[in-house]
């Protein structure tokens, strides 16, 4: 059986949902697990503000709806550039959602000209519930009450709140607190991060497969509390998902048997930090991977096939992101699900499809089957 990823209207053979850009590597934070391992100033080739302009209009080329751009880095707000950005983006009705870093230029009068200018959307970045956990991450004394003051600014200013968590297991048996902390502080959306061997992230600790799965459980249970829950480089939560919503457990929302202490262990200090569940599942589980629905554009203009794949598809300062996107033979083979190993021959391989960067990170085969997943699937799944 092959379960479908389809939408109506949503045909992600011909447009993204998301555009993934690093507007800069440069950022006033030096954080463990950074993708970018970002610095203290922009780097050498980086978009200049016309190039950077020419980009937006490339994205307002796509048909209706367009793609949403999430501008990340480094830090968003180091580029001098980023209000007439988010004006061409506004005039082309390209959608823009901003990923700043907790420093000191995430201000009052910053956050309120930029809600002015039309964003709508923020993250801002949460991995741990004391404060020595989540500085350890972030390193930068203090950081913790400027990340929960800076969640609330935002809040005040009529921003939509994503708080974005890395899981490593340095920090995962604070998961059930995070998740309070997420819920009290009003954000919107708990986007949980799996950590990829990149960047500063190789000197981080990944989970087991059957930890991974715990989580995956964990984070089912949590989004039975108000907010969207939903994972990066995990596509394998989906599938969870579905396995709780027409499994055994449906009736209760408990997980079906197989699950293991760490999940026992989060998911009681879950309900003795929330109580029980106050709300339907609202677990987002578009079949999107890297590749299939996101793209991403680095500091220097390279098209990837997500931030933590780096593998050059082309660059904007010569190619079309639509036709790179649409054409180039790895993404049309990663949309086809055509995989090696489980994940090729997986019953969840269209709603799911395994973590194309990890794959690629541990075997150097970005189309391997996706290690960090528990899933056995049959034989006869084809």
């Amino acid at each position: 059986m092959v379960t479908s990823a389809k939408r109506p209207g949503l045909d992600l053979d011909r447009r993204p949902i998301l555009v993934f850009w690093e507007m800069t590597r440069a950022c006033g934070l030096a954080c463990r697990h950074c993708r970018a391992s970002a610095i203290a100033h922009p780097l050498p080739g980086e978009l200049t503000a016309e190039e950077g302009l020419s980009f937006v209009d490339a994205l307002g080329r796509f048909d209706a709806p367009r793609p949403v751009l999430v501008a990340t880095g480094g830090d968003v707000l180091e580029r001098a550039d980023l209000d007439a950005l988010v004006a061409r983006a506004a005039e082309l009705k390209v959608p823009v959602a901003l990923a700043p870093s907790v420093t000191p230029l995430l201000t009052d009068d910053r956050v309120a000209s930029l809600r002015r200018a039309g964003i709508k959307v923020m993250s801002i970045s949460l991995d741990g519930a004391t404060a020595e956990t989540h500085e350890g991450v972030r390193g930068v004394e203090g950081q913790f009450s400027a990340t929960l003051a800076a969640i609330d600014r935002l809040r005040r200013h009529g921003i939509t709140v994503q708080v974005n968590t890395v899981v490593m297991r340095a920090n995962v048996e604070e998961f059930a607190a995070i998740a309070r902390i997420v819920k009290e502080s009003g954000a919107s959306i708990w986007e949980v991060f799996f950590l990829i061997q990149v960047g500063r992230g190789l000197a981080l600790g990944e989970l087991t497969p059957a930890q991974n799965e715990d989580v995956c459980h964990f984070l089912v249970d949590a989004a039975r509390y108000g907010m969207i829950v939903r994972t990066v480089e995990a596509p394998f939560f989906r599938r969870v998902v579905e396995s709780r919503a027409i499994g055994p457990g449906a009736a209760n929302s408990r997980a079906p048997d197989g699950t293991g202490p760490l999940y026992e262990r989060l998911a009681a200090a879950l309900r003795a930090e929330l109580g029980e569940p106050t709300s339907r599942l609202r677990a987002q589980t578009k079949g999107t991977r890297d590749g299939k629905g996101i793209v991403f554009v680095a500091h220097d203009g390279e098209i990837h096939p997500s931030g933590f794949l780096p593998l050059s598809l082309g660059n904007i300062r010569d190619d079309d992101i639509a036709s790179v996107y649409r054409e180039h033979p790895l993404l049309r083979r990663i949309r086809a699900a055509d995989f090696g190993g489980r994940c090729g021959r997986c019953d969840f391989r269209e709603l799911c499809g395994g973590s194309r960067a990890r794959a690629y990170a541990s075997s150097g085969d970005s189309l391997a089957e996706d290690p960090a997943c528990a899933y056995q699937p049959a034989a006869s799944d084809i």
